[in-house]
C-alpha cells in the first residue's frame, strides 16, 4: 500500500515541507560543524558576550520578523538587545545606536537595499555589525566585520521563492547564539526567572522559600510532645501532618494522618510523639524549584515537603500549592 497516496494532499504537503525544512537545519548543522561559519559564529558570541551595550537586532520583511524573535529571546536569557526596523532608522531612529552596541543585522540576500543606512551608521561610527547572510558577496557581507555565512538552502514553496526554511534555518542560528550565550553567562534558573516573573514560566521558576507555609501556617511540635498534642496541631493546620522537632529545631520526624490511624486504635494519647512519628522525613532546600520540588514528591510518593536549611525547620509545602501555582 502506498502510504503516500492513501493520505490526504495537505498532509503530503505538511510532510514535504517539514522534510525540506529538516534538510534545511542539517545543512546548517553542517555549516557549523566544517566552515568558515563555525569560527565566525564563536567571533560573534564572544563579541556579544563582551560589549559593554546593547545588540541591536535589524531586518526586513520576513527577516525583520526572525529579527524581532531573536531579540525577544536575547532579551529574557540574559543578553540585552532589541529590535531596530531598518525603516524607522532612516527617519531618526539611528540615534538609538551607541558605540558600545554591536548591530546584527539580518538579510538572506546580503543586498536589502533597506539595510544600507544602518550600515553605513555602522561604519561611520565603528559600531561593530555581525551579519546573517546566505550571500558572503552581498552588500551586507561585505560591510560586515563578523559575517555569518548561511548555507543556500532549498526553499518548502513549490515555487521556491516564498522564505520558508531559509527563515527556518535563520530562526534557528538565533536560538543557537542565544542558547552559546546562555552557557557563556553561566545564566541560571535563578536569573532566568528574574525576566520571566508571570504566567506558567514564572510558575515553574519559583522557589519553596516563595510559597512555603510558615510561621503559625507550619504544623509543627516537639519531639517530646504527646500523641494528643500532635494530633490536634495536626488538626488544626491543612496540610494532615506535623512536624517533629528538636530543641534546636532540627526536624526529626512528622506526624501524618496515616500515622494516626495506625496509632489510634492500640495507642495511649498521652504516649509521646516520638514513638508514633516517621523519622527521616522528606525534606528540601528553601532554593529548590517548584517543579524540581514536585519531582521529589512524586517520586517519594509524599504529598507534603518539608523545608530545611542545614536539617532546621523553615516551612512546609503541599502537592496543591505546587498544582494551583501552575507547575504542571
Amino acid at each position: 500500500m502506498n502510504t503516500k497516496l492513501s493520505r490526504p494532499q495537505e498532509i503530503n504537503a505538511a510532510i514535504k515541507t517539514l522534510d525540506i525544512e529538516i534538510g534545511g537545519l542539517h545543512e546548517l548543522k553542517d555549516a557549523l560543524s566544517g566552515s568558515d561559519l563555525g569560527a565566525n559564529f564563536v567571533k560573534a558570541v564572544k563579541l556579544f558576550a563582551a560589549n559593554k551595550g546593547r545588540v541591536i537586532v535589524t531586518g526586513m520583511g520576513k527577516s525583520g520578523h526572525v529579527a524581532r524573535k531573536i531579540a525577544a529571546t536575547f532579551c529574557s536569557t540574559g543578553t540585552a538587545a532589541f529590535f531596530l526596523h531598518p525603516g524607522e532608522a532612516s527617519h531618526g531612529d539611528l540615534g538609538a545606536i551607541s558605540t558600545d552596541d554591536v548591530v546584527f543585522a539580518i538579510s538572506w540576500s546580503g543586498n536589502t537595499p533597506e539595510l544600507s543606512d544602518i550600515i553605513t551608521y555602522c561604519g561611520l561610527n565603528r559600531v561593530p555589525l555581525v551579519v546573517a547572510t546566505s550571500n558572503r558577496n552581498g552588500m551586507a557581507g561585505e560591510a560586515a566585520d563578523i559575517c555569518l555565512r548561511l548555507p543556500q538552502v532549498r526553499e518548502a514553496c513549490p515555487n521556491e521563492l516564498a522564505p520558508t526554511t531559509s527563515t527556518t534555518v535563520q530562526m534557528a542560528l538565533g536560538d543557537a547564539l542565544a542558547v552559546a550565550l546562555i552557557e557563556t553567562h553561566g545564566f541560571s534558573p535563578s536569573n532566568f526567572r528574574m525576566f520571566h516573573p508571570g504566567g506558567r514560566l514564572g510558575a515553574q521558576l519559583a522557589t519553596l522559600e516563595e510559597i512555603m507555609g510558615t510561621g503559625l501556617a507550619l504544623p509543627c511540635v516537639p519531639v517530646h510532645a504527646t500523641l494528643r498534642e500532635a494530633t490536634i496541631e495536626m488538626s488544626r493546620k491543612r496540610y494532615g501532618c506535623t512536624a517533629v522537632v528538636d530543641r534546636d529545631n532540627h526536624l526529626v520526624g512528622a506526624f501524618t494522618d496515616g500515622d494516626l490511624r495506625r496509632a489510634i486504635a492500640t495507642s495511649n494519647l498521652d504516649e509521646s510523639i516520638d514513638r508514633h512519628m516517621s523519622p527521616r522525613p522528606v525534606a528540601a532546600e528553601p532554593s529548590m524549584l517548584a517543579t524540581e520540588a514536585l519531582t521529589l514528591m512524586n517520586d517519594n510518593a509524599v504529598s507534603v515537603l518539608f523545608v530545611t536549611e542545614r536539617n532546621k525547620l523553615l516551612g512546609i509545602v503541599h502537592m496543591h500549592d505546587l498544582v494551583r501555582l501552575g507547575t504542571q
